[in-house]
Protein backbone atom coordinates (compact mmCIF):
# COMPACT_ATOMS: atom_id res chain seq x y z
CA UNK A 1 0.00 0.00 0.00
CA UNK A 2 2.89 2.62 1.13
CA UNK A 3 5.02 1.73 -1.95
CA UNK A 4 2.06 2.39 -4.18
CA UNK A 5 1.07 5.88 -2.59
CA UNK A 6 4.82 6.96 -2.42
CA UNK A 7 5.36 6.11 -6.37
CA UNK A 8 2.01 7.05 -8.03
CA UNK A 9 0.53 9.88 -5.92
CA UNK A 10 0.35 12.12 -8.71
CA UNK A 11 -1.88 9.60 -10.65
CA UNK A 12 -3.98 9.42 -7.86
CA UNK A 13 -4.36 13.46 -7.76
CA UNK A 14 -4.85 13.64 -11.61
CA UNK A 15 -7.78 11.13 -10.99
CA UNK A 16 -9.67 13.25 -8.26
CA UNK A 17 -8.61 16.69 -10.18
CA UNK A 18 -10.12 14.97 -13.57
CA UNK A 19 -13.37 14.25 -11.73
CA UNK A 20 -13.88 17.27 -10.11
CA UNK A 21 -13.12 19.37 -12.87
CA UNK A 22 -16.01 17.63 -14.84
CA UNK A 23 -18.33 18.13 -11.74
CA UNK A 24 -17.43 21.70 -11.49
CA UNK A 25 -18.06 21.58 -15.67
CA UNK A 26 -21.49 19.84 -15.28
CA UNK A 27 -22.76 22.19 -12.52
CA UNK A 28 -21.76 25.64 -14.60
CA UNK A 29 -23.40 24.26 -17.69
CA UNK A 30 -26.51 23.31 -16.14
CA UNK A 31 -26.38 26.20 -13.97
CA UNK A 32 -26.16 28.31 -17.32
CA UNK A 33 -28.95 26.51 -19.36
CA UNK A 34 -30.87 25.57 -16.73
CA UNK A 35 -31.56 28.04 -13.82
CA UNK A 36 -34.70 30.46 -14.78
CA UNK A 37 -32.63 33.55 -14.48
CA UNK A 38 -29.78 32.59 -16.30
CA UNK A 39 -29.93 34.55 -19.94
CA UNK A 40 -29.21 31.67 -21.82
CA UNK A 41 -31.84 29.77 -20.39
CA UNK A 42 -34.77 32.44 -21.78
CA UNK A 43 -32.73 32.91 -25.30
CA UNK A 44 -33.75 28.97 -25.63
CA UNK A 45 -37.01 27.87 -24.47
CA UNK A 46 -36.62 24.59 -25.93
CA UNK A 47 -36.04 21.90 -22.83
CA UNK A 48 -34.38 19.35 -25.20
CA UNK A 49 -32.00 22.07 -26.80
CA UNK A 50 -30.53 22.68 -24.13
CA UNK A 51 -30.01 19.23 -22.38
CA UNK A 52 -28.54 18.70 -26.36
CA UNK A 53 -26.12 21.76 -25.45
CA UNK A 54 -25.41 20.24 -22.17
CA UNK A 55 -24.22 16.92 -23.31
CA UNK A 56 -22.34 18.77 -26.08
CA UNK A 57 -20.49 20.60 -23.64
CA UNK A 58 -19.57 17.65 -20.98
CA UNK A 59 -18.73 15.25 -23.76
CA UNK A 60 -16.11 18.00 -24.73
CA UNK A 61 -15.24 18.74 -21.25
CA UNK A 62 -14.42 14.39 -21.36
CA UNK A 63 -12.36 14.90 -24.57
CA UNK A 64 -10.91 17.82 -23.09
CA UNK A 65 -9.71 16.27 -19.93
CA UNK A 66 -8.85 12.93 -21.77
CA UNK A 67 -6.19 14.32 -24.07
CA UNK A 68 -5.06 16.62 -21.68
CA UNK A 69 -1.04 16.32 -19.99
CA UNK A 70 -2.88 15.28 -16.76
CA UNK A 71 -5.13 13.13 -18.31
CA UNK A 72 -2.42 11.24 -20.75
CA UNK A 73 -0.99 10.32 -17.43
CA UNK A 74 -3.75 9.13 -15.07
CA UNK A 75 -5.63 7.46 -17.88
CA UNK A 76 -8.92 9.23 -17.08
CA UNK A 77 -10.86 6.67 -15.50
CA UNK A 78 -12.82 9.08 -13.48
CA UNK A 79 -14.79 6.31 -12.63
CA UNK A 80 -14.75 3.40 -10.08
CA UNK A 81 -16.63 1.38 -12.33
CA UNK A 82 -14.19 1.86 -15.18
CA UNK A 83 -11.20 1.28 -12.41
CA UNK A 84 -13.16 -1.56 -11.29
CA UNK A 85 -13.63 -3.30 -14.86
CA UNK A 86 -9.79 -3.19 -14.76
CA UNK A 87 -9.11 -4.45 -12.33
CA UNK A 88 -10.67 -7.12 -13.15
CA UNK A 89 -8.99 -7.90 -16.21
CA UNK A 90 -5.82 -7.74 -14.39
CA UNK A 91 -5.03 -4.34 -16.16
CA UNK A 92 -4.92 -2.49 -12.56
CA UNK A 93 -3.02 -3.27 -9.47
CA UNK A 94 -5.42 -3.65 -6.62
CA UNK A 95 -3.80 -0.93 -4.87
CA UNK A 96 -3.87 1.24 -7.50
CA UNK A 97 -7.56 0.72 -8.00
CA UNK A 98 -8.06 1.03 -4.32
CA UNK A 99 -6.36 4.70 -4.48
CA UNK A 100 -7.95 5.45 -7.45
CA UNK A 101 -11.46 4.83 -6.55
CA UNK A 102 -11.06 6.76 -3.11
CA UNK A 103 -9.58 9.68 -5.44
CA UNK A 104 -12.56 9.95 -7.73
CA UNK A 105 -14.93 9.99 -5.08
CA UNK A 106 -13.29 12.79 -3.17
CA UNK A 107 -12.58 14.76 -6.28
CA UNK A 108 -15.92 14.90 -7.21
CA UNK A 109 -17.06 15.93 -4.07
CA UNK A 110 -14.86 19.16 -4.17
CA UNK A 111 -15.58 19.82 -7.35
CA UNK A 112 -19.27 20.10 -6.05
CA UNK A 113 -18.03 22.07 -2.94
CA UNK A 114 -16.00 24.11 -4.77
CA UNK A 115 -19.49 25.13 -7.59
CA UNK A 116 -21.29 26.23 -4.87
CA UNK A 117 -18.61 28.41 -3.84
CA UNK A 118 -19.28 30.13 -7.45
CA UNK A 119 -22.83 29.77 -7.49
CA UNK A 120 -24.20 30.13 -3.93
CA UNK A 121 -27.84 29.14 -3.46
CA UNK A 122 -28.58 28.71 -7.79
CA UNK A 123 -27.14 25.24 -6.77
CA UNK A 124 -29.50 24.42 -4.88
CA UNK A 125 -32.51 25.79 -7.30
CA UNK A 126 -34.42 22.77 -8.13
CA UNK A 127 -33.34 23.84 -11.49
CA UNK A 128 -29.77 22.72 -10.42
CA UNK A 129 -30.72 20.30 -8.06
CA UNK A 130 -26.73 19.91 -7.50
CA UNK A 131 -26.51 18.10 -11.19
CA UNK A 132 -28.12 15.03 -9.01
CA UNK A 133 -28.46 11.93 -11.07
CA UNK A 134 -32.33 10.59 -10.31
CA UNK A 135 -34.88 8.03 -11.83
CA UNK A 136 -37.07 9.71 -14.32
CA UNK A 137 -40.58 9.37 -14.73
CA UNK A 138 -40.73 6.05 -15.56
CA UNK A 139 -39.24 4.73 -12.75
CA UNK A 140 -36.41 3.00 -10.79
CA UNK A 141 -36.53 -0.35 -12.74
CA UNK A 142 -35.82 1.33 -16.21
CA UNK A 143 -33.10 3.37 -14.75
CA UNK A 144 -31.57 0.82 -13.72
CA UNK A 145 -31.81 -0.84 -16.89
CA UNK A 146 -30.87 2.21 -18.73
CA UNK A 147 -27.75 2.73 -16.21
CA UNK A 148 -26.66 -0.80 -16.69
CA UNK A 149 -26.76 -0.44 -20.50
CA UNK A 150 -24.77 2.76 -21.18
CA UNK A 151 -22.58 1.83 -18.72
CA UNK A 152 -22.35 -1.35 -20.93
CA UNK A 153 -21.76 0.15 -24.01
CA UNK A 154 -19.46 2.70 -23.37
CA UNK A 155 -16.86 0.19 -21.74
CA UNK A 156 -17.62 -2.33 -25.05
CA UNK A 157 -16.49 1.30 -26.88
CA UNK A 158 -13.41 1.43 -24.69
CA UNK A 159 -11.88 -2.17 -24.92
CA UNK A 160 -12.42 -2.41 -28.75
CA UNK A 161 -11.42 0.93 -29.70
CA UNK A 162 -8.31 1.18 -27.49
CA UNK A 163 -7.26 -3.02 -28.75
CA UNK A 164 -7.91 -1.90 -32.41
CA UNK A 165 -4.16 0.07 -33.38
CA UNK A 166 -5.75 2.11 -35.78
CA UNK A 167 -8.45 3.88 -33.68
CA UNK A 168 -7.03 3.42 -30.45
CA UNK A 169 -5.85 7.33 -30.56
CA UNK A 170 -9.76 8.25 -31.29
CA UNK A 171 -11.10 6.55 -27.68
CA UNK A 172 -11.25 9.82 -26.22
CA UNK A 173 -13.37 11.68 -28.62
CA UNK A 174 -15.57 8.24 -29.02
CA UNK A 175 -16.13 8.79 -25.58
CA UNK A 176 -17.11 12.35 -25.73
CA UNK A 177 -19.58 11.31 -28.48
CA UNK A 178 -21.02 8.98 -26.12
CA UNK A 179 -21.44 11.21 -23.17
CA UNK A 180 -23.20 13.91 -24.81
CA UNK A 181 -25.76 11.24 -26.96
CA UNK A 182 -26.21 9.79 -23.80
CA UNK A 183 -27.26 13.03 -21.88
CA UNK A 184 -28.81 14.30 -24.91
CA UNK A 185 -31.25 10.84 -25.03
CA UNK A 186 -30.83 8.60 -21.99
CA UNK A 187 -30.47 11.60 -18.93
CA UNK A 188 -34.50 11.97 -18.89
CA UNK A 189 -34.53 7.93 -18.03
CA UNK A 190 -32.11 7.82 -15.27
CA UNK A 191 -30.39 10.92 -15.41
CA UNK A 192 -26.99 9.57 -17.00
CA UNK A 193 -24.92 9.04 -14.22
CA UNK A 194 -22.49 6.08 -15.12
CA UNK A 195 -20.63 6.54 -12.47
CA UNK A 196 -21.10 5.75 -8.68
CA UNK A 197 -18.61 8.79 -8.22
CA UNK A 198 -20.40 11.06 -10.26
CA UNK A 199 -23.73 10.49 -8.40
CA UNK A 200 -22.02 10.68 -4.37
CA UNK A 201 -20.73 13.69 -5.61
CA UNK A 202 -23.72 15.66 -5.70
CA UNK A 203 -25.96 13.56 -3.61
CA UNK A 204 -23.39 14.15 -0.61
CA UNK A 205 -23.74 18.20 -0.94
CA UNK A 206 -27.39 17.85 -1.78
CA UNK A 207 -28.67 15.25 0.31
CA UNK A 208 -30.31 13.89 -2.40
CA UNK A 209 -30.24 10.20 -2.46
CA UNK A 210 -33.22 9.12 -4.31
CA UNK A 211 -32.30 5.78 -6.11
CA UNK A 212 -29.35 5.89 -4.96
CA UNK A 213 -28.25 2.14 -4.92
CA UNK A 214 -29.25 2.31 -8.76
CA UNK A 215 -26.06 4.58 -9.48
CA UNK A 216 -24.07 2.41 -7.43
CA UNK A 217 -24.54 -1.18 -9.01
CA UNK A 218 -26.03 -0.62 -12.65
CA UNK A 219 -22.81 1.08 -13.51
CA UNK A 220 -20.56 -1.76 -12.18
CA UNK A 221 -22.79 -4.13 -13.37
CA UNK A 222 -23.01 -3.13 -16.62
CA UNK A 223 -19.00 -2.42 -17.21
CA UNK A 224 -18.34 -5.84 -16.07
CA UNK A 225 -21.19 -7.18 -18.33
CA UNK A 226 -19.33 -5.25 -21.38
CA UNK A 227 -15.83 -7.13 -19.83
CA UNK A 228 -17.37 -10.46 -20.00
CA UNK A 229 -18.66 -9.68 -23.44
CA UNK A 230 -15.64 -8.81 -24.93
CA UNK A 231 -13.81 -11.83 -23.34
CA UNK A 232 -16.06 -13.77 -25.44
CA UNK A 233 -16.64 -12.36 -28.65
CA UNK A 234 -12.85 -11.52 -29.49
CA UNK A 235 -11.78 -14.76 -27.37
CA UNK A 236 -9.21 -13.71 -25.45
CA UNK A 237 -8.48 -10.62 -22.95
CA UNK A 238 -7.91 -7.32 -23.95
CA UNK A 239 -4.12 -6.52 -24.18
CA UNK A 240 -3.84 -2.57 -24.07
CA UNK A 241 -2.91 -0.31 -21.92
CA UNK A 242 -6.26 1.04 -19.43
CA UNK A 243 -5.75 4.22 -20.28
CA UNK A 244 -8.05 6.40 -22.43
CA UNK A 245 -5.64 8.05 -24.56
CA UNK A 246 -1.79 6.58 -24.12
CA UNK A 247 0.45 9.29 -24.63
CA UNK A 248 3.90 9.31 -25.35
CA UNK A 249 5.37 12.26 -22.90
CA UNK A 250 3.84 10.74 -19.25
CA UNK A 251 4.71 7.99 -17.67
CA UNK A 252 2.05 5.04 -17.30
CA UNK A 253 1.72 3.32 -13.85
CA UNK A 254 0.11 0.44 -15.83
CA UNK A 255 2.55 -1.06 -18.35
CA UNK A 256 5.72 0.56 -17.00
CA UNK A 257 6.20 2.70 -20.01
CA UNK A 258 8.65 5.49 -19.74
CA UNK A 259 8.99 8.86 -21.89
CA UNK A 260 12.71 7.60 -22.36
CA UNK A 261 11.91 4.37 -23.75
CA UNK A 262 9.55 5.57 -26.48
CA UNK A 263 7.56 2.93 -28.11
CA UNK A 264 5.68 3.77 -31.46
CA UNK A 265 3.08 1.68 -31.45
CA UNK A 266 1.84 3.23 -27.96
CA UNK A 267 -1.60 1.25 -28.21
CA UNK A 268 -0.11 -2.02 -27.49
CA UNK A 269 1.50 -1.11 -24.18
CA UNK A 270 -0.34 -3.99 -21.89
CA UNK A 271 0.07 -5.09 -18.48
CA UNK A 272 0.33 -8.51 -17.48
CA UNK A 273 -2.59 -9.57 -15.21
Amino acid sequence: MFSALRQHWPEYLIEAWALGTFMVSAVLFTALLEYPGSPVHQLIPNGRARRALIGLAMGLTAVALIYSPWGQRSGTHMNPATTLTFLRLGKVMPWDAAFYIAAQFVGGVCGVLFSKLLLGSIIAHPSVGYVTTVPGPAGADVAFIAESAIACGMMLMVLFVTNTPRLARFTGLFAGALVCLYITFEAPLSGMSINPARTFASALPGSIWTGGWIYFTAPVLGMLLAAQAYRGVSNSSPRACPKLHHGTKQRCIFCGYEPRKRDADVGQHSVEP
